[in-house]
């Protein structure tokens, strides 16, 4: 599970602070679908970077006892520089998988073709999304979680990712951030409202829409 309790998380603002979370708490259990609702700016994208270790809370403590994923599609960590293949290298080294299972699976998910040996920097957005969704799934994580886009490209590509995260790993746990209820309603059993600094967990994803689109 990853347990988060009594979080605090505070951004230097000019002269001032700017307050996300304070005393935030809540639990995700292996296997769990959670949806991550709150308005804009609410902390939908810092409590992922902070479950992540992207970021460390002002105060309080996050305990993980589950393997959790990077952002699923977040292209941020790549090196613009380096190509598609090299990209995929450095992601096989830090995990200590094989680059050519790695390198195999890129080729086929991303269908980027001869553009993986083009530097990153050269790809439009819509390929720098395939090669990270890709580089995302390859590596096995107990939870995944996701920011707002979890589709990219045609409809071809889309049932590929519905299929690998979906259907192929409907075992794992899943953070989802999204404004799209549907999307919420389609894949989540629970929910997470963020407001005022804090969290409410619903095990009633329909009473959490309805609180959500009330704030």
């Amino acid at each position: 599970m990853i347990v988060g309790t009594n979080l605090r998380k505070v951004y230097r603002a000019g002269h001032g602070e700017k307050l996300v979370f304070d005393g935030l708490d809540f639990t995700i259990m292996p296997g769990q679908k959670v949806g991550l609702l709150g308005r804009n700016g609410a902390g939908k994208s810092t409590l992922i970077k902070l479950i992540g270790g992207v970021e460390m809370p002002t105060r309080g403590k996050i305990e993980r006892h589950m393997s959790v994923s990077w952002p699923l599609g977040f292209g941020g960590g790549f090196q613009g520089s380096l190509s598609g293949y090299d990209n995929a290298r450095f992601i096989a080294r830090i995990y200590g998988k094989s680059y050519r299972d790695i390198r195999d699976f890129v080729e086929d998910f991303t269908e980027l073709g001869r553009q993986l040996r083009m530097p990153v920097k050269t790809y439009s957005s819509g390929m720098r999304a395939r090669l990270a969704f890709a580089l995302s799934l390859v590596i096995e994580f107990d939870c995944y979680m996701i920011d707002e886009i979890i589709l990219v490209g045609d409809q071809n590509f889309q049932r590929k990712c519905h299929h690998e995260l979906f259907e192929k790993r409907a075992d794992r746990a899943l953070l989802v951030a999204s404004h799209s209820v549907e999307t919420i309603r389609e894949y989540c059993d629970s929910a997470l409202l963020l407001d005022a600094c804090r969290g409410t967990m619903y095990t009633d994803v329909d009473a959490a829409l309805e609180r959500y689109t009330n704030l």
